[in-house]
């Protein structure tokens, strides 16, 4: 089974390769994409205990990917948040870490490390442990009242 993701990146060209990237290699289906923090974090809410992983752009059409990435700080423990970005300065990965990514990736130089890291994560995707974990995430999600 696929590793379902998420990915908030604002420049289309980018987003197409990466998913056809991801899709090829990785063992990843993106299942969602938006251009803007309010889509993104709109999606991954709506979507809570569904995705597996998300791949946030620090600069979005609207809003920031550190806004995205506040937004999940209370994820499940399968969940992923990891940040690609033009900018990855020591600075700003201390900075998405501390709100919670749990990678930061440079987009010029360090797509081979987020192309491993996606395909380690589909691994453990498989293991009972997290497939019972997400399975009563989407359980407690379905039950939950609408807004």
């Amino acid at each position: 089974m696929a590793l379902i993701t998420y990915l908030a990146e604002d420049n289309a060209t980018i987003a197409r390769n990466l998913i056809e990237t991801l899709e090829e290699i990785c063992d990843v289906k993106v299942v969602g994409f938006g251009i803007t923090q309010a889509e993104a974090s709109r999606w991954l809410s709506l979507h809570d205990g569904q995705w597996s992983l998300a791949i946030v752009d620090l600069f979005l059409k609207e809003g920031s990917g550190l806004g995205v990435l506040t937004g999940c700080r209370k994820r499940e423990s399968y969940q992923k948040v990891v940040v690609l970005t033009n900018y990855a300065t020591p600075e700003i990965r201390q900075r998405a870490c501390a709100l919670g990514a749990d990678q930061v990736f440079d987009k010029s130089s360090e797509l081979d490390e987020l192309f491993a890291y996606c395909k380690e994560q589909a691994k453990e995707h498989l293991t009972e442990e997290v497939r019972d974990a997400q399975q009563g995430a989407i359980a407690r999600h379905n039950d939950a009242p609408s807004s």
